[in-house]
């Protein structure tokens, strides 16, 4: 057995007979349904039945189903800054996180329409609790992450992580996809945790953690909704956060929002790669300070190029406005995209609650905050 085998994907060695044990499972039925409404079910089976390797599985079926999800749930998909990235190259992929699934699978299609390496992307482990779910997540080249693990548990976990992280990059030459942070942003503040940096430098032996960097080639991702799909969904959490009381999911809670995720109305999206970090890591990596501060040197230069790259739609300079009273950006947006955006808020929320309406107004104008506070900081206006 590998040490990996608790965590990883599939082989492709195994991928068919994983395939032969979902191919009759009506959850899967209804996603090939929705991915290809014109096809019978014996073609699609047939099809599947005949796939012997991850890449044919995410090719064929994942990513028409990724592309039909635009089609039925967005306005579009834009991107920036591929042309920076060569193919038959890993790079580790580190996101701002806002949805559980449709984060890196729109994230892998861009890569397989520019002809770029694919990524094994982190999942958490919680996400995955039905049997259906975990053998499509490993199909699809996730490795788990998990949760709610402590002490000794917890330091094990991580340092199997990142030797897997380590292995794909390196040995395998296959890209990794990672949040900045433990779980989705859920009040529109990204920021990178340094325990996720640091939780990628387990696997480095010496005294020089930090060097993990400089063998890797680490590309921040900036993903942007102009609506998120599962903003109310977010509430009750932001709500017990406000008031300072611990919140606990629901049973079905995650599963819930991986569902919204993919059907929610999300408008335009945007997808910007931000460079490569080699010369800022050498930089880093040379300063005469500890291995904790290095760690915070690269999460502040990782936070400044996401929030660079993030695109700030018409939502978020209506809820900006509607949030402090004032006109500041309304050149930003019509009257039309105003009264749409007033609209989603009214059914979606108690406007009564007036805490409930400041967290959702919030979910979309801090990021308007935090760009230009990131801007000013780095002297672009």
């Amino acid at each position: 057995m590998s040490n990996f085998d608790s965590i990883r994907p599939f082989y492709d060695a195994e991928a068919n007979a994983a395939i032969r044990e979902i191919v009759d499972d009506p959850m899967l039925e209804a996603m090939m349904n929705f991915t290809f409404p014109h096809d019978s079910k014996d073609h699609w089976k047939d099809l599947m039945l005949h796939t012997h390797s991850l890449r044919d599985f995410q090719i064929n079926f994942i990513y028409p189903g990724v592309r039909k999800v635009l089609e039925k749930s967005s306005d579009g998909l834009s991107i920036g800054g591929f042309e920076v990235l060569k193919p038959n190259t890993s790079y580790l992929f580190i996101s701002n996180h806002r949805d559980i699934i449709l984060d890196t699978s729109l994230l892998n299609s861009c890569l397989h329409e520019n002809g770029l390496v694919l990524t094994t992307s982190a999942i958490g482990d919680n996400l995955i609790k039905k049997k259906f779910l975990h053998t499509l997540s490993r199909l699809n080249r996730n490795f788990a992450i998990k949760r709610g693990l402590q002490g000794r548990a917890l330091l094990e976990s991580s340092q199997l992580a990142s030797e897997y992280i380590k292995k794909s990059l390196i040995s395998e030459n296959r890209s990794v996809w990672t949040a900045q942070r433990e779980g989705r942003t859920k009040d529109g503040n990204d920021a990178t945790q340094r325990g996720v940096l640091k939780m990628l430098t387990l696997s480095e032996e010496g005294n020089d953690p930090f060097s993990f960097f400089e063998k890797v080639r680490v590309v921040p991702i900036s993903i942007s909704y102009e609506y998120d799909p599962t903003d109310i969904l977010k509430m009750p959490e932001l709500l017990a956060k406000s008031r300072h009381e611990k919140y606990v999911k629901s049973e079905n809670e995650d599963f819930l929002n991986l569902l919204r995720g993919i059907m929610g109305t999300k408008k335009r999206i945007h997808i910007q790669v931000n460079g490569i970090l080699d010369k800022e890591i050498s930089e880093i990596s040379k300063m005469e300070i500890s291995q904790s501060e290095k760690l915070s040197q690269l999460a502040a230069v990782i936070d400044q190029k996401i929030l660079s790259g993030y695109m700030l739609w018409p939502s978020n300079y209506i809820a900006h406005d509607l949030l402090y009273g004032g006109e500041e950006y309304k050149s930003f947006y019509t009257k039309e995209e105003k009264n749409a955006f007033v609209n989603r808020l009214n059914e979606k929320v108690d406007t009564k609650n007036t805490l409930m309406v400041d967290n959702f107004l919030s979910m979309y104008a801090n990021p308007v905050n935090n760009k230009k506070k990131s801007l000013e900081a780095n002297s672009v206006i």
